[in-house]
């Protein structure tokens, strides 16, 4: 369906930009005058529930034309994939509970995020420029 290809588009290259960011430059003012901030935690959780519904959606729907699954694999993967590491960091930002495979996970985004952002806008942008590829 070729709304889920927006979605994906759409909440890959979004979820990629939040993970890439500074924290300083994840507020912006809307024309209404309200701000709208990407450090709210809800912001961040609803936008990670939004990215892994969408990739998970990609993976069941096929765009016209396309070969099942493998048509639109590596966004599909790259929306779990980002959209997993929000939900997780609103977790472990609110659990109290301590695992090492957590604390070694929380770890990784730390040092990586930066990247992992930058992998998923590529991703948004290469599905967006060529939709007819396989695995884009």
């Amino acid at each position: 369906m070729i709304q889920f290809y927006f979605l994906s588009i759409f909440f890959n290259g979004v979820t990629g930009y939040v993970l890439g960011i500074e924290h300083d430059e994840a507020e912006t003012s809307l024309d209404t005058g309200l701000k709208f901030s990407f450090r709210n935690a809800t912001v961040r959780l609803v936008l990670g529930i939004l990215t892994m519904l969408t990739g998970l959606l990609k993976l069941l729907s096929v765009t016209k034309g396309d070969i099942p699954v493998v048509g639109d694999l590596v966004p599909a993967l790259v929306g779990l994939g980002v959209g997993f590491l929000l939900v997780f960091e609103y977790y472990n930002s609110r659990s109290e509970l301590s695992t090492e495979k957590a604390d070694k996970l929380a770890l990784f985004l730390k040092r990586n995020k930066k990247w992992i952002g930058i992998i998923a806008i590529a991703s948004a942008a290469l599905h967006f420029l060529f939709p007819s590829v396989l695995l884009l």
